[in-house]
């Protein structure tokens, strides 16, 4: 019960991202081949959310579920990992045709073959997992 509340708007984002058309295979296919602006404008509009609600919580204007401050950590790695991470996500999400969080909105919606791809995405967290000490961060 304590949890409801994270479902409920965990549905909400789901029928948000249904109606928006953000978890459809054509739309994300006519994104990869630049043929639409629609997905790029949805991306924009979540960065941008994104930065004014980060810049607000540093101000202190909100706070976390429990009342805290909210806190970024400075990361001081290098920017190749980032690109290079980057790229693999995009053609995961170009082969598939969805990134994590709508894999379950799809299924939701009766797409019956996310099953795999949720199961792969399961195997391949378990892997980078057992992998994770052993690889260069």
């Amino acid at each position: 019960m304590k949890f409801i509340k994270f479902l409920l708007v965990g549905i909400f984002f789901g029928v948000v991202l249904v109606k928006s058309e953000a978890v459809s295979w054509f739309r994300i296919y006519e994104m990869f081949r630049f043929q639409s602006f629609h997905m790029y404008g949805i991306i924009g509009t979540a960065i941008a959310s994104g930065i004014l609600f980060l810049q607000i919580s540093k101000k202190g204007y909100i706070k976390s579920i429990k009342g805290e401050d909210i806190f970024v950590p400075k990361k001081d790695k290098g920017f190749t990992r980032y690109i290079i991470g980057g790229i693999i996500f995009g053609f995961g999400w170009a082969l598939i045709g969805a990134c994590p969080g709508p894999m379950y909105i799809l299924l939701g919606t009766g797409v019956w073959s996310m099953i795999l791809v949720i199961l792969a995405a399961a195997i391949g967290t378990l892997i980078y997992g057992m992998l994770r000490n052993k690889l260069p961060h």
